[in-house]
């Protein structure tokens, strides 16, 4: 699907709940020595400006992000704020980071960046967004990308699946994809997003994930729907092999967030 772009929801309360999950298992596991592998299936443009039209149209980041500072959620050492913080330092004020450039804020020299993005302008866009941080870059399906590399090198790592969800067959095929990425990498941190949904079209996928991966993190958040209509009323993340301590992140962010 090639209409998604992320722009009209960068710093919604969804991605303040996937970052700072983000943020922490590759703060907690850059904290070992070893390299380390970060792979993303659906990376988007990478870095987003909040005063641009798109974001202005729909306003989400006024209830995430912006909310977020004014109100303190996140202390000034916090992996997330740590990782904005450099990038407005570069970027602006009105500066957002996508998964990859806090990725890139959070890695090391000597570990590895993979990134998948399909949409031609969004892809150009993170070409640009990473020059100089020396992640790899493919213009072409996530999953295709991600079998393709796995194990990658190192083989120590995290990968993030963070699908546009608007191709309704994802919550029938990626429960699948993710099985078979975890035979092919069992040692990976393989991290899933997925929407909360008023339709509830989301339930039978994580029966199924829940089945296949009992021991897996599964993390949730809700809120109100960005506007009138919408859908979506909270923010998902399934992770495989979480890093030591993420679930205490998980529930101190359940508690903040009130979902």
């Amino acid at each position: 699907m090639l209409s998604y772009q992320h722009i009209y929801h960068a710093g919604n309360m969804a991605d303040l709940h996937k970052h700072a999950l983000l943020a922490t298992m590759l703060t907690r596991m850059t904290a070992k020595p070893k390299p380390m592998s970060y792979v993303e299936t659906h990376a988007g443009r990478g870095l987003y400006d909040l005063n641009a039209p798109e974001a202005l149209r729909t306003g989400e980041a006024q209830s995430g992000i912006t909310r977020a500072l004014g109100a303190g959620w996140f202390g000034t050492d916090h992996p997330l704020m740590q990782a904005l913080e450099l990038v407005r330092a570069e970027a602006g004020p009105d500066a957002y980071p996508g998964s990859p450039r806090i990725a890139a804020a959070l890695l090391r020299p000597g570990d590895t960046m993979h990134l998948a993005e399909l949409h031609p302008g969004e892809h150009a866009a993170l070409v640009a967004a990473m020059r100089g941080t020396g992640a790899r870059v493919y213009p072409q399906d996530g999953f295709t990308m991600a079998h393709s590399i796995c194990p990658p090198v190192p083989r120590r790592g995290l990968m993030l699946v963070d699908p546009s969800w608007e191709v309704k067959s994802d919550y029938q095929t990626i429960p699948a994809a993710i099985a078979k990425l975890h035979r092919k990498w069992n040692v990976g941190v393989i991290a899933l997003w997925y929407p909360i949904l008023r339709d509830n079209r989301h339930r039978a996928m994580l029966d199924r994930l829940d089945s296949g991966f009992p021991d897996a993190l599964r993390s949730e958040i809700s809120f109100p729907p960005a506007r009138a209509g919408h859908g979506m009323v909270g923010s998902g993340m399934f992770i495989l092999n979480p890093p030591w301590g993420l679930a205490d992140e998980a529930a101190r962010l359940k508690h903040m967030f009130g979902g």
